[in-house]
């Protein structure tokens, strides 16, 4: 009986287990960054849900790598959300996978549920038999809170799928909160010129007359989804009171048509017209062309017929703008006068139907969709307006132009208010010859744009001189050939302080003609003031000043190691500035644009004009100023804690260096720099958490270096067959000892 007696209490022990096991909860990640467990801030945004919130995964079974380990990721990930949402969050796995060749009509009814939140199948290669081929997968998932609906459309990597899941739940909260505080409806204006009409024959347009029920419908649909904040404006151009104001904010879209006598004989006057949606709310708008075109054979030959959008791209055109139009997402300022780089693209006068819009190759188009996925960006025109209380980060890019003493007074009291600056400030204007048949060297004149001196006051300085480095960025041809790219300095190893958080996994970024910075850290200490250097050059950098050259060819390092040294290229201030204004009469505003340069008498420097700055016209008058202007901006002179970045070059900023999606090194390190400035560092930890790039310690030689991947490669291996010989072997002795014993007895 005792048997039993042991048998029923250790299956109700195994029995009690698995129950705690069940109930209680408990993971360790031994990982360096904590890739397998959820960050603090995760957790503390899926606590916070105050309604259900459901995500439907829509994965295809069976993958060929590397995507067959993604669906037992997510299962991992999705179970800890689960488990810290306080019974506010669920998942499932739908099935949309095909069974024997066939789908089953559960699958059917799951795939078109997936493309009803916009997951569609991506193409995947995969190796049989020798053979490489593509197949159909569905990888996403459809995250619904309330009557909002998120989505993630492809999941290819675990790389930033914490971070991705994360922000839209945190998004769709602030959604909710947005769309239930408007003071008035969203707006969606189909302007559809009836003119169009008449030539809708003769280019094959079709579906003009149901065009406006097919947008009803989009709307009513997306209303359900919205809180009913949606409403649907109708205008026709070619009857309106404001035709010819339409026409030419809107002509990039517009069609335009002569006389025209069609087989039939009867004329068709010239004529224009439009099909454009516009969203807009308040001050804030934006449109897209209806309107579309495609060459087709017809039977007079490839002719170019004009189409109307169908109704998915109606659709995404508005899921995926009301979120810019409610600032769903913190405000973030970027400070567009003065000579800044421009961020946003500038449009071309003509925009045809179905014209691709040309790439501005000025505007920081990479920067501009990565800052709008995070932040809502206010473009500030500091000579027109003066900074909302609104923002918390103010970006400064590369300004030319001088700013007036007005204009450094916002700046300055918007920091004495415990707010963040950014600055990416170029020390020299390079200016392009004009003259393109004769190649000539550009000219490179410094710039001072008057920034300078709110920096000097405050501590720091940016050396008229760019850095070189032989630790650099360095460029191959089709042959093999390489050229040292030394104004292209590799920042990397222990030259990356990674003592802040928000740096920790930050392994190697690469600068683009940036400059040294100074700092006299004497009047830092007296002002009380931190100052946290985050990256240098490299022991093998010096500094070219004077006249500038920066073909790579003509660049030798200096034959002195003397003028070789680190040089500081970061820096990060805070602390309760003093303003540098305080004890001086407030700047009043000017009364129109006419903006003066400002001169510190107490810097010879600011005396030379600035190359780009448009000089005022000697008969231009003085600007009046408001008599209430001094009353209502009192000086701050001494600040709440507040926070300055400063970098010499605005470079790593343009296309040419940013990544698209935001994932390189150098995106990383930025967006958490404005993640940091902007109160929010564990948003920043959890991005650059998964950061792939660890590269061994320079300090390495090379041939402990190839011992290293030689092991990593083939070591482990060995390692196991090692053991297996082992155990091998001791099973075979032990064998052998066994046989021994009943052979002696026998």
């Amino acid at each position: 009986m005792s048997k039993y007696y042991k048998f029923l209490m250790y299956l109700l022990i195994v029995i009690l287990v698995n129950v705690a096991g069940v109930t209680l909860f408990y993971r360790v990640d031994l990982t360096a960054n904590g890739l397998y467990s959820l960050s603090d801030v995760s957790k503390r945004v899926v606590s916070t849900l105050k309604e259900p919130l459901t995500i439907n995964v829509f994965f295809t079974k069976n993958l060929p790598a590397p995507y067959n380990n993604l669906e037992v990721y997510l299962h991992d990930l999705l179970e800890e959300y689960e488990i810290f949402s306080n019974n506010n969050l669920s998942y499932r796995f739908e099935d949309v996978t095909a069974k024997e060749g066939d789908v089953s009509q559960e699958a059917e009814e799951n795939r078109k549920k997936a493309q009803s939140y916009g997951i569609y199948p991506i193409n995947v290669q995969k190796i049989e038999q020798d053979e490489v081929k593509v197949q159909q997968a569905y990888m996403g998932m459809a995250l619904l809170h309330g009557d909002l609906v998120g989505k993630i459309p492809e999941i290819t990597t675990t790389e930033s799928l914490e971070y991705k899941i994360t922000r839209s739940i945190q998004r769709m909260n602030n959604k909710i909160s947005a769309l239930a505080n408007l003071q008035s409806k969203i707006k969606v204006i189909l302007m559809q010129s009836s003119s169009l009409s008449q030539i809708s024959g003769l280019v094959r347009l079709e579906g003009l007359d149901a065009f406006r029920n097919k947008v009803q419908e989009v709307v009513n649909r997306l209303n359900s989804k919205n809180y009913g904040q949606l409403e649907l404006v109708y205008e026709d151009p070619s009857i309106s009171a404001e035709t010819n104001e339409l026409l030419n904010l809107y002509q990039r879209f517009g069609l335009q048509w002569p006389e025209l006598t069609p087989p039939a004989g009867v004329k068709v006057p010239a004529g224009k017209g439009m099909v454009v949606l516009q969203l807009s709310n308040g001050k804030k708008s934006v449109e897209r062309n209806m309107l579309d075109r495609k060459m087709a054979l017809t039977n007079r030959g490839v002719e170019e017929q004009y189409f109307l959008v169908d109704t998915p791209v109606i659709e995404a055109f508005i899921n995926d703008n009301i979120d810019t139009l409610i600032d769903v997402n913190e405000d973030i300022g970027y400070v567009k006068s003065n000579g800044t780089q421009r961020l946003t693209p500038k449009l071309p006068d003509q925009y045809m139907p179905g014209q691709q819009r040309p790439m501005d190759q000025e505007a920081l188009n990479k920067l501009n969709g990565i800052l709008n996925r995070e932040y809502s960006v206010k473009e500030i025109d500091l000579e027109k307006e003066e900074i909302p209380d609104s923002i918390d980060t103010l970006i400064i890019a590369g300004p030319k132009e001088n700013f007036s003493d007005w204009q450094l007074f916002q700046i300055d009291q918007f920091l004495m208010k415990g707010k963040s600056i950014a600055i990416f400030i170029d020390a020299f204007n390079e200016i392009q010859a004009q003259n393109q048949q004769n190649f000539q060297q550009p000219v490179y004149l410094p710039i001072n744009s008057g920034i300078e001196k709110l920096l000097d006051h405050y501590g720091l300085k940016v050396k008229k001189s760019y850095l070189l480095d032989e630790d650099c960025y360095v460029n191959k041809d089709r042959n093999g050939n390489e050229m040292n790219i030394y104004f292209a300095p590799l920042i990397k190893g222990d030259r990356i302080n990674q003592d802040p958080d928000f740096m920790s996994n930050i392994k190697q970024m690469i600068m683009v003609k940036i400059s040294p910075l100074e700092a006299e850290k004497e009047k830092i200490e007296r002002n009380g003031l931190k100052l946290t250097q985050l990256f240098t050059s490299s022991e093998q950098s010096w500094e070219m000043s004077g006249r500038i050259n920066l073909m790579p060819f003509m660049i030798q390092p200096p034959a002195d190691n003397k003028e070789k040294f680190a040089r500081p290229l970061a820096y990060l201030l805070e602390g309760e500035f003093p303003s540098y204004f305080a004890g001086k009469t407030a700047p009043g505003k000017p009364t129109n644009n006419t903006i003066e340069p400002t001169v510190d008498p107490n810097n010879p420097a600011d005396s030379k004009p600035n190359t780009e700055t448009k000089p005022a016209s000697p008969a231009a008058p003085t600007p009046t100023l408001q008599p209430e202007v001094k009353a209502q901006h009192d000086i701050i002179s001494k600040g709440k804690p507040g926070r300055i970045f400063l970098l010499g070059t605005s470079e790593i900023l343009k296309d040419t260096v940013m990544d698209e999606e935001g994932a390189s090194p150098n995106a990383v390190f930025l967006m958490n720099t404005l993640d940091f400035l902007n109160n929010q560092e564990d948003v920043a930890v959890m991005r650059s958490k998964e950061q792939q790039f660890n590269p061994l310690d320079d300090k390495i030689k090379p041939f402990t270096k190839t011992i290293v991947n030689i092991f990593n490669i083939g070591g482990l291996p060995a390692l196991f067959i090692v053991f297996g010989l082992i155990v091998w072997v001791r099973r075979t002795a032990r064998k052998k000892q066994i046989q021994a014993i009943f052979t002696k007895s026998n």
